[in-house]
């Protein structure tokens, strides 16, 4: 009915507004680089150090020592000054070369047993043998199974009948139904001997298969405490350590397996655990192999597999479940029990052998085939102040195009400032150009760019300054000696290691439209000293040409001494806190105008628009964020040939406020008795 009134009475009225964003999403710094671990070529974020630890590791060992990366230093000084969020993109030395490791879980089946002879076998014409061994069988090419493997003893009668075969050494990867087919040409058979396997007849067949979230040999561990023989010590006793485990990897074991109910339970515990000492990341209990259960394992644990797609740009997902577990997920399921129960409620019998045996199974719950090595192949690498362009932290420059590209997608990610730690403009020109111009065509974020090598000269610094020309980035200089937080080794880090700790504490104490900048938000707690001593004249230098110095006082420290973007004309724009205004505002206002997308373009519409942004805009002043602001969107923009256009136009005045850089103090001395001017 309509909305009127006739005569006199109340009429409640609904305006729903709900869909509109109320508050920006939160984002926060993206660094691109080497880790220990993690995801390959996979954008993840992470909300604290300890979460960056546990999903990338902390030091590795190289010639006998630990080192670390500046991706951890980064991450650790950013989470320490206040910051959020941090999107972690991991690189690594010809990631065509790194692959998933992988491991098999088996089924309940001892390691030998009796082929169940399911059909009459043709008998041998002319034979006397009675027993014939060393036989393997294969599957025949017109079955569905995957079983390779296994020595067989085939026994026959004096009148040439093969009365039953024997496995006397297992073989891999049979399932129920598959089909064993014994050549005559190794039985000396007048046709070939085809066997059908039943439950009881599979031999270590594989339940299930398990791959690692993450690529690398660092995921590879080898069962057996003698560190050669897999023996099983998780179940028989013992230590049940694997021999090449470590904090930074998994393995796997199954407990409680239960035929009556057809589940299991399935323990993911980090590598360098024991028996005893069971070090459990997760635990996934009542699991099933029924893909039409609620509890089938791979609904539970996830078998999504991330890849990224070079030709088309985009992270390729395959897969049907998305990943619960941060480590691992089912690659295949190779004895699914469908229906598990039958009319009556009782387990199928051809269903009981293909739950997974308890324990941590025939390889003590280990991985393999996984490739790929944080070490480069050569075993040199060159870190902190070596770097250089051929040799930066084990990686070239190529190694980073693909995710300095990836970033360019602003839908899928979000961050506000960038930084490459290991890249220099004047090592790896190609790689910061490419990240610069994706940053400037995102338009919501600022890249922070080294200039230089360790041990370079002011003028090669203002060199590099000089050859870019953009407000979406900005130089810093020079390099900063820190205390490495997982070593404890005092190392040399560039200045882009340190700035998101910066910008995040401003952000903290103040708004991100203040100068990131100055003994009050400035300050580098976690430095030493900086690479060399900055004269007054060394700053006006750096500062004339667009870069910021970084200098260190007596009583002070160690603090950021300039807020310049890249750009060469003067403007707003050519400092730092402009450049991070008009990117919160742009990101808030773009958040709101989203909502408006297919909606009618009429006055209401723009109405509800305006009333949002104008009192935000109103808090940004009284933040000191702006002097003055207008905005328009009625019929002055919005006439009817831009409407016919489907289009819906806003206009948006801004007075950014402006800092306080150059401070002028003028000392007068007058006489005795002069009157002081008003």
């Amino acid at each position: 009915m309509a909305e009127t009134l006739i005569s006199p009475g109340v009429l409640a009225r609904e305006n729903d507004q709900s869909f509109i964003t109320q508050q920006p999403a939160t984002v926060g710094t993206a660094i691109v680089g080497p880790t220990v671990k993690g995801p390959v070529e996979i954008p993840t974020l992470v909300t604290s150090y300890s979460d960056y630890q546990n999903r990338f590791g902390t030091t590795f060992a190289s010639a006998s020592d630990e080192y670390t990366f500046f991706t951890s230093i980064a991450a650790y000084n950013y989470f320490q000054n206040g910051g959020e969020t941090l999107l972690i993109t991991r690189v690594v030395s010809s990631s065509a070369d790194w692959d998933y490791a992988s491991a098999n879980v088996y089924a309940s089946e001892a390691e030998s047993g009796n082929l169940i002879l399911t059909s009459a076998l043709s008998t041998i014409s002319t034979n006397s043998i009675t027993t014939v061994t060393g036989t393997t069988g294969s599957l025949s090419a017109t079955t569905n199974g995957s079983g390779t493997g296994g020595v067989f003893s085939i026994v026959k009668t004096s009148g040439s009948l093969i009365t039953s075969i024997t496995a006397t050494t297992a073989g891999s990867g049979y399932a129920v139904g598959d089909t064993l087919t014994f050549a005559s040409s190794s039985i000396d058979t007048a046709a070939d001997v085809v066997v059908t396997l039943a439950a009881a007849d599979i031999v270590n067949a594989v339940s299930f298969t398990l791959e690692t979230l993450d690529k690398g040999i660092l995921f590879n561990n080898r069962g057996g405490t003698d560190g050669t023989t897999s023996t099983n010590s998780a179940i028989t006793g013992g230590s049940g350590s694997i021999y090449s485990g470590s904090s930074d990897n998994v393995r796997w074991e199954v407990q409680n397996p239960n035929t009556t109910d057809g589940t299991f339970d399935l323990l993911i515990r980090r590598g360098d655990d024991n028996y005893n000492t069971r070090i459990v990341l997760e635990t996934w209990t009542n699991l099933s192999l029924d893909p039409k259960s609620d509890n089938y394992i791979s609904k539970v644990i996830g078998d999504q597999k991330y890849q990224y797609n070079s030709t088309e740009n985009y992270i390729e997902i395959t897969g049907s479940y998305a990943n619960a577990s941060r480590y691992v997920r089912v690659a295949s399921v190779t004895s699914k029990t469908p229906n598990y129960f039958d009319n009556a409620g009782n387990a199928k019998t051809q269903y009981t052998g293909s739950l997974p045996a308890a324990g941590s199974g025939s390889v003590d719950g280990t991985f393999s085939s996984g490739t790929g090595n944080v070490i480069p192949s050569t075993g040199t690498m060159n870190l902190y102040g070596n770097i250089n362009a051929t040799d930066s932290q084990g990686l070239i420059g190529s190694d980073y195009n693909s995710m300095l590209t990836l970033l360019s997608n602003q839908d899928d990610y979000r961050y506000n400032l960038l930084i490459t730690p290991g890249l220099t403009n004047a090592t790896h020109a190609s790689q910061v150009s490419t990240a610069l111009l994706n940053t400037q065509g995102r338009g919501d974020a600022i890249y922070v760019i080294d200039p230089v090598r360790y041990a370079s000269t002011i003028t090669s610094v203002n060199t590099q300054a000089n050859s870019r020309n953009s407000s979406y980035g900005a130089m810093y200089w020079p390099w900063l000696q820190t205390i490495d937080p997982d070593t404890g080794d005092q190392v040399w880090v560039p200045a882009s290691t340190m700035i998101p700790g910066v910008y995040a504490f401003n952000d903290n104490a103040s708004e991100p439209w203040f100068a990131p900048a100055g003994i009050n938000r400035g300050g580098l707690t976690t430095v030493i000293r900086p690479e060399r001593k900055l004269s007054q004249s060394n700053r006006d230098t750096l500062y004339s040409n667009k870069v910021n110095p970084i200098a260190s006082f007596p009583g002070v420290g160690t603090v950021v001494y300039g807020q310049k973007t890249l750009q060469r004309q003067a403007s707003a724009l050519d400092r730092v806190n402009v450049r991070r205004l008009l990117i919160q505002l742009k990101g808030y206002i773009g958040q709101v105008a989203q909502n408006l997308v297919f909606e009618q373009n009429t006055a209401a519409t723009r109405n509800s628009f305006l009333s949002i942004v104008n009192p935000y805009l109103e808090t940004v002043v009284q933040r000191q964020g702006l002097y003055a602001f207008k905005v328009v969107m009625d019929e002055s923009n919005n006439t009817p040939d831009v409407i016919d256009r489907n289009q819906m136009v806003g206009t948006i005045y801004l007075q950014p406020t402006k800092t306080a850089e150059f401070i002028l103090l003028d000392f007068n001395l007058l006489p005795t008795g002069a009157t002081f001017p008003a």
